[in-house]
């Protein structure tokens, strides 16, 4: 009996630290890695299910053929190269990626091939995400499960549409995951390589100088924009030489029209207001100013003790994942709040660093997770409607007004927490 009595405290010890360990599995950022892993096994179930079971549909992919199509035989005039959707926009490293999926995918009529393609991009892109959250430490385990099974239209940029913009971001989060192992000069070679694929990668430019400037210095920053112009101008080598003002023209062409009917965010105003150039201007005016304000009264925040003068020195710190995550995740949610239009396959722009976002502000995790799920509804409504976009640009304002009263931005330079299980 007294040894009975004895196995039962033991006993409930034993329960209490097993259900004190599962918390720390599924609320703790330092033990993240089991979730992430067990997410990460989820999905390659998952994309296989997808590829089998849901019906592709053809959207770019042949377009991006056949614009490809047309350098594979010899054009390289920019102002001649076209697919079924139109003139071909994107720089040059859109054209050598899509050339060799191009030969690989049999002149890209094996389109299950090409699936599978994406799905290791898809699977390789999480792994990559879940290493800058790994550092970061700063978002539950149990938010994971947002980012990866549950969102239809992130799986559908990759598998069912073979979009380009999930290939240009695995280069920007490359090209973080880099920084944050302090290796500036190959993350700026990986960042300009995604520009290269799509400019929309621009939207995190002001938080590269940023933190270039902090922590190489002004001789250093130089250095790094000099790797950054490099692959952009060795890789349209060809094409420059074949007519350099078309290439300019078409491949960074900012003032390229949209239209109306695959507007994400814009369908509550009419039409003709949408197309205004001025509203369009105006879009650009609020996202400068939105920005500089950011920079100025937030982002300076975050680094305290830097020269204050114009010949800036190296910080002598090494800067934590906070200081390098945040701006340049902060930056390109403002470009996308102010963005005068967003299709569908831009939502890849910024998913994958809302969650770091939202859990960076004092907003409630209820509502942080209402917000989630609010925005994922907004892009899986085609068309778009009144409501759709109205939820997502109230979504929008409740998280860059959260950003404004984080704390996350007066942490300086304080020292990163335990490694992370």
């Amino acid at each position: 009996m007294a040894a009975s009595m004895k196995r039962i405290p033991e006993e409930n010890k034993s329960s209490r630290f097993s259900i004190y360990r599962l918390q720390k599995f599924v609320f703790d950022p330092n033990y993240a890695k089991p979730v992430m892993l067990l997410l990460l096994l989820a999905e390659l179930v998952v994309n296989l299910i997808v590829i089998h079971k849901i019906k592709y549909t053809e959207i770019d992919w042949k377009a991006y053929m056949q614009e490809v199509e047309g350098v594979v035989n010899g054009t390289y005039d920019y102002l001649k190269l076209k697919g079924d959707t139109g003139p071909l926009v994107y720089p040059a490293g859109f054209v050598y990626i899509y050339t060799a999926l191009y030969y690989i995918t049999d002149h890209g009529t094996n389109i299950r091939l090409a699936q599978y393609i994406f799905a290791c991009l898809y699977m390789l892109t999480l792994l990559i995400v879940f290493d800058i959250y790994r550092y970061a430490r700063r978002v539950p385990p149990y938010v994971f499960f947002f980012m990866c099974c549950a969102s239809y239209r992130i799986h559908s940029i990759f598998i069912l549409r073979l979009f380009n913009d999930p290939v240009a971001m695995i280069f920007m989060y490359l090209a973080i995951d880099l920084f944050l192992r302090q290796h500036w000069t190959i993350g700026c070679f990986m960042y300009s390589l995604g520009v290269s694929i799509k400019m929309n990668l621009l939207l995190f430019s002001p938080a590269v100088f940023i933190l270039l400037m902090v922590s190489q210095g002004t001789l250093g920053t130089i250095k790094h924009l000099i790797v950054c112009a490099l692959p952009q101008v060795a890789l349209a080598i060809p094409f420059l030489k074949a007519n350099p003002i078309g290439y300019l023209l078409r491949s960074f062409d900012f003032g390229r029209q949209f239209f109306y009917i695959w507007t994400v965010n814009w369908r509550l105003v009419p039409e003709e207001i949408f197309l205004n150039r001025n509203f369009q201007l105006a879009l650009l005016a609020a996202h400068v100013l939105v920005l500089l304000i950011f920079i100025f009264f937030r982002f300076k925040r975050l680094y305290p003790d830097v020269c204050k003068s114009l010949w800036m020195k190296p910080s002598c710190k090494r800067l934590n994942a906070n200081q390098i995550v945040l701006p340049l995740f902060t930056s390109n949610f403002i470009g996308m709040c102010f963005s005068r239009s967003l299709h569908y396959q831009f939502y890849i722009w910024y998913f994958h660093g809302l969650h770091y976002l939202l859990w960076a502000t004092p907003i409630p995790t209820v509502l942080k997770v209402l917000i989630l799920g609010v925005i994922e509804l907004s892009w899986n409504t085609y068309p778009s409607t009144i409501l759709s976009s109205s939820l997502l640009h109230g979504c929008h304002a409740i998280l860059l007004l959260g950003l404004w009263f984080s704390s996350s931005f007066d942490e300086k330079a304080k020292e990163e927490p335990k490694k992370a299980k």
